[in-house]
């Protein structure tokens, strides 16, 4: 069995080397692009599919006040399978899928494991086809990133076209789950942060066609979010400015309090305890407040549609919304708590991403707004479309909380047919986002990689050095002495290196400080010193230390601040494992930065 399956291994590793030596890296590149488009608009057409069949196989039997009390159990059951599948079959955490890629950019040069090709899809489809209150979108992007990376490894290209196939797989599968080729691109640009240059567009443009166009023949020629707009005037653009602002407090909210409460819930040691707090809250949340099931979509196009949302026997709140206030107000509180629904789904095991619920409470930050409007204005000549308010929220909250206004306008514009509020759109995204990023300089995906130094971004110099490793620029060739060595003993040592600078070791291998050839030179000849005097009386210390792990820019800041050449490398007990200089990191700067850089 292992003999027939190395030969497998064999002739397919000679297939692709041959496919790879049929045409140019560029060629390569735009067929091997138009394949992982395909590959990821199957793989958003079954995670749908899967999404859809899950759902409507638990609750097809049941209606009425039944499905109230099945909220308390089915979306725990859904998080209980994922954590199960995610912990003892694929034993790797797949959560907050466009935080995985970005890392997989920055720490792992775009490689991705094969599995998240296919466990993204399933563990996502049953946390959500049960009514976890998370987005397929980021199990897709993470999905569609793992295709292109092992796509790319399989066919032995460099990092730079790694990075660009991964990218593509990305576009192809934000392209796929919502018919947007376009926003797949500006995703793949504005969110992920790749330092891509115009040419390298060509395969991502490639990509989210090919991926739009099996989305289509698979999934059909609707729009996800088929909706009935009033036609944009200009006596509306005030209230489009509010609509920036409030979606810019509720961005700050949304990202903050996810962060701030999933950190809370993970700090619950026990993986069943924490499923278990997470699933009974979620539950009572959802049994509550209906529209927190699942990706809450369908209460979207309703209010896209400008239809009533009737909860009367589903939920035992039903008779608050007789009154024209509760109506807001209780959607206010399906806003405020869509956080924390989303949050127990995935801290307690599920797997989704933030994608979805995203555009779900900037849709009902832009009905709660519109609705309070025409409840005060009643009575008036001004009247506020409330259908246009839900579509532009959704625009206003992506752009402030996944810091991205390109990709939400064009994305709105897109999976709308709503191209005329392109206005409002822009108006709305540029407000929210530019105030969103006066409190927060970081997006709900890179705020915890930025603190740890991990963020590639579009700045060249920053990348590179977020890609160099400090530990793979350690120099080990320094001969080291004892700190209690005689001279002679330091000259033995300097006859036999080639090197002009000594580490300085006590007994237990710790750092103490270095010797230089220019410090020793004028006693090194004099033999009658050599049992006289000791390393230590020829010892300076260090200027700085530098972590074994530590961070790249941190490690230049040292050279800076010291304007020393060389610094030495410990760990955390000050054990000596080498010296970093300014030339390696320089000359792997330079490496680097070819490899990043895109013609």
């Amino acid at each position: 069995m292992s003999m027939d399956k190395d030969c497998a291994n064999t002739k397919f590793s000679g297939f692709f080397r041959q496919v790879r030596g049929m045409m140019s890296e560029k060629e390569l590149i735009l067929v091997l692009s138009i394949v992982v488009g395909i590959a990821c608009g199957l793989a958003a057409v079954v995670l749908k599919l899967a999404i859809e069949f899950i759902h409507g196989g638990i609750t097809s039997w049941f209606d009425g006040a039944a499905y109230n009390y099945l909220y308390l159990l089915y979306p725990g059951i859904g998080m209980l399978l994922a954590m199960l599948f995610v912990r003892y079959v694929i034993k790797d955490n797949i959560g907050h899928g466009v935080t995985k890629v970005l890392l997989a950019v920055s720490k792992n040069e775009s490689r991705i494991r094969p599995h998240n090709m296919w466990s993204s899809i399933l563990a996502s489809s049953v946390t959500i086809g049960f009514g976890g209150s998370v987005g397929a979108e980021a199990p897709i992007v993470y999905t569609g990133a793992a295709i292109g990376s092992n796509i790319a490894r399989k066919m032995g290209l460099s990092y730079k076209n790694m990075t660009i196939l991964l990218g593509c797989g990305a576009a192809g599968a934000v392209a796929g789950i919502f018919k947007a080729p376009l926003a797949g691109v500006l995703f793949t640009l504005e969110i992920l942060l790749f330092n891509i240059s115009m040419t390298s567009i060509l395969p991502l443009l490639m990509s989210t066609v090919s991926a739009t166009v099996i989305s289509y023949l698979f999934l059909g020629d609707s729009l996800p979010f088929e909706c009935t707009l009033s036609p944009f005037t200009m006596h509306n653009i005030p209230f489009y400015v509010l609509l920036g602002l409030f979606c810019a407090l509720c961005s700050v909210y949304f990202t903050r309090t996810t962060l701030w409460l999933e950190d809370k819930i993970k700090s619950i040691v026990n993986p069943f305890g924490r499923w278990g707090i997470s699933a009974l809250c979620l539950g009572l949340l959802i049994f509550l407040f209906p529209p927190l099931y699942g990706e809450g979509y369908e209460y979207i196009s309703i209010l896209l549609n400008g239809g009533n949302i009737d909860l009367d026997g589903e939920t035992v709140l039903a008779f608050f919304m007789h009154h024209k206030w509760s109506v807001p107000v209780f959607f206010l509180l399906i806003l405020l708590l869509k956080v924390f629904s989303m949050s127990f789904t995935n801290a307690g095991g599920g797997v989704g991403g933030t994608f979805g619920p995203t555009l779900f409470v900037g849709a009902i930050a832009g009905f709660v707004l519109s609705r309070t409007f025409n409840l005060i204005f009643a009575g008036t000549s001004i009247s506020v479309p409330e259908q246009n308010f839900v579509l532009v929220g959704m625009a206003g909250l992506m752009a402030g909380v996944m810091q991205a206004p390109m990709t939400a306008i064009f994305l709105i514009a897109e999976i709308s047919g709503g191209y005329e509020l392109l206005v409002p759109l822009i108006l709305t995204s540029t407000i929210s986002f530019g105030a969103t990023r006066t409190v927060e300089p970081y997006s709900i995906y890179t705020k915890r990689i930025a603190k740890k130094g991990e963020l590639l971004t579009h700045d060249s110099d920053q990348a590179v050095l977020t890609l160099l490793r400090t530990s793979d620029l350690i120099e080990s060739d320094f001969t080291t002495v004892k700190i209690d060595a005689t001279l002679g003993e330091l000259v033995d040592a300097i006859s036999a290196s080639t090197r002009n600078i000594f580490p300085v070791i006590d007994s237990k291998n710790h750092f103490q400080g270095y010797v230089s050839l220019e410090d020793v030179r004028r006693d090194m000849f004099k033999k009658e010193l050599y049992d006289k005097m000791h390393v230590y009386n020829y010892m300076k210390s260090s200027p700085a230390y530098v972590i074994a792990d530590e961070k790249m820019d941190s490690v230049m800041k040292k050279f800076e601040k010291t304007d020393a050449w060389n610094l030495p490398v410990v760990d955390s007990e000050r054990t000596y494992l080498g010296f970093v200089s300014k030339s390696k990191i320089f000359s792997a700067y330079r490496d680097r930065l070819k490899q990043v850089s895109h013609d």
